[in-house]
């Protein structure tokens, strides 16, 4: 059972990752404008982040199995639409499909793991075996990724996720038992729902103004401020029902609030900056597929590897000062990368990565088991779904804000470039990818000219870009200071005010969060 669904969950990790080495494939042959782009690869994660909350409540009302099951089938499903997609805008739409399959599978995973491994000792190695898969699928996703983009077409990232959804499909409907949770009152569909949408709206107002539409537009202002009440229109409504979808009241609680918007914030400043890297790799450095995946390597196994040690770390440092000294690290990581230029540096390539992965691992690992400490135990569910959201989010708009910075910063350099048309220059200003081929179709001087401005200034658009993602990561440094200065701080605030202890008591509050978290 531990292998059907940590395999359930590699391959749902897998398709975070897997797509970025493709990115430049896919460009060539489906020829996305910016937008586009950035949707094909953000829709995956912020679908799957909008949709966690619903998926999950509805497992425990209807059998997690057959949730889960579905998941497969639609997951697989999706894969193939999404190899086969003959434009742009199919392969969007396979990829929300991959999200909404991609929700039904990660909660239900975690929810029959734990009922299946009653032992709190074994359900702990268990949890964490399962959490450690997510951060395996993130390492062999860039590498396998590129091993099939060079052997094969950009598709073939999305077909092998077909043959094992069937075997999961037939192997879970055989071994996996049925299980289903305390069916506390009715489930506020409309809320999952109304958040949903409120996510989509943010994301969407911010996509169109990193495209370069005007800030103040129907099709920017106007998603984000109707996002930004339904939000409102959803805390207001939970807060009003007896037993909601999330209790609102932890986010009055400091620590959790904190934790909450530092685990936003380091995927919003990070999870950008590897698109690009992935990018400057293949289009600066001139490097294969397979070759950028191995380049990327350092930054994932350091990340584990600070997940391995993070329990031990947070003990000696506590969180106010692991999380803090996690976000400055990687700061420091950020700015060393501003060296990169056109010239390959491998060493400096691969320290600042490793930096930037111990550093960014560090910071989630303290976030994380902050933030679950400070839930009672009996929300301790609620606590996690809320961070596996926040981690999701952050994922999604850290790709479309640092995106935008990257456009904005790349474009002013090909607006006059000696012996291009005005109309080349402009094409060749959407996108490092798009230069390339325009610059195909010119002459020998014409061409050099425009390969050797836009190049120069990607790097530039690069060094713009980590400078604002070090400003990010420095007030998180900031925003954390309001964390307890230990880990026992909120068991004992919980102890005061006569609540049990976090893991404590019975039921699904019980159950493990820290190893749960150390994966992140």
């Amino acid at each position: 059972m531990l292998i059907v669904l940590c395999v359930s969950l590699l391959f749902v990790a897998l398709d975070t990752t897997i797509l970025y080495v493709a990115v430049p494939s896919v460009t060539e042959d489906l020829r996305p404008g910016p937008v586009e782009l950035l949707w094909i690869v953000d829709v995956y994660p912020l679908i799957a982040a909008s949709l966690l909350i619903l998926f999950g409540t509805l497992g425990d009302r209807v059998g997690r199995r057959r949730v889960l099951l579905l998941g497969y089938g639609l997951f697989g499903l999706a894969s193939a639409a999404a190899a086969l997609a003959p434009n742009p805008q199919i392969l969007m739409v396979a990829r929300a499909l991959l999200g909404i399959g991609g929700a039904m599978i990660m909660p239900a995973t975690l929810s029959i793991l734990r009922q299946v491994f009653p032992d709190r000792r074994e359900r702990a190695v268990a949890i964490g075996v399962w959490s450690a898969v997510a951060a395996v699928g993130a390492a062999v996703g860039p590498v396998l990724g590129g091993f099939l983009v060079e052997n094969f077409w950009w598709g073939s990232v999305f077909l092998i996720n077909i043959p094992m959804m069937a075997a999961m499909l037939l192997i879970g409907r055989w071994l996996l038992p049925e299980s289903r949770g305390e069916r506390n009152g009715p489930w506020d569909v409309i809320g999952a729902i109304v958040a949903a949408l409120g996510v989509l709206g943010i994301v969407l107002g911010v996509k169109r103004i990193g495209s370069g539409a005007a800030v103040v537009g129907p099709t920017t202002l106007l998603p984000i401020v109707l996002g930004v009440l339904l939000l409102v229109l959803f805390v207001r409504r939970q807060r009003r029902l007896k037993d909601p979808l999330i209790d609102v009241r932890l986010f009055a609680r400091p620590a959790f609030g904190t934790s909450v918007g530092c685990i936003v914030l380091a995927m919003l400043a990070l999870v950008g900056l590897q698109l690009i890297a992935v990018q400057y790799l293949q289009l600066v450095l001139g490097l294969s597929p397979l070759e950028t995946g191995l380049r990327m390597l350092p930054l994932v196994f350091a990340a584990m590897a600070a997940g391995l040690t993070g329990s031990k770390m947070l003990q000696v440092l506590g969180p106010r000062a692991m999380v803090s000294l996690g976000f400055v690290l990687t700061a420091v990581a950020v700015l060393c990368l501003t060296a990169m230029s056109s010239q390959d540096r491998p060493w400096l390539l691969s320290l600042g990565f490793v930096l930037l992965g111990f550093g960014f691992q560090s910071t989630l690992f303290g976030a994380y088991e902050s933030m679950l400490s400070e839930a009672p135990a009996e929300q301790s569910g609620g606590a996690a779904a809320i961070g596996e959201t926040s981690y999701q989010l952050g994922a999604g708009i850290g790709v479309a804000l640092l995106g935008s910075v990257m456009n904005a910063a790349y474009a002013p350099g090909l607006n006059h470039v000696a012996g291009v048309p005005a109309r080349a220059s402009a094409s060749a200003a959407h996108s490092l990818g798009e230069a390339y081929k325009v610059a195909a179709g010119l002459d020998g001087a014409a061409r050099a000219a425009l390969r050797e401005a836009a190049r120069d200034s990607f790097v530039r658009g690069l060094h713009v870009t980590l400078v604002a993602s070090a400003v990010l990561l420095l007030v998180g440094a900031g925003i954390a200071l309001r964390l307890p200065r230990r880990a026992a701080d909120s068991t004992e605030r919980a102890e005061a005010d006569g609540e049990p202890a976090p893991g404590e008591g019975a039921g699904r509050g019980s159950s493990e969060p820290a190893p749960a978290s150390s994966g992140r």
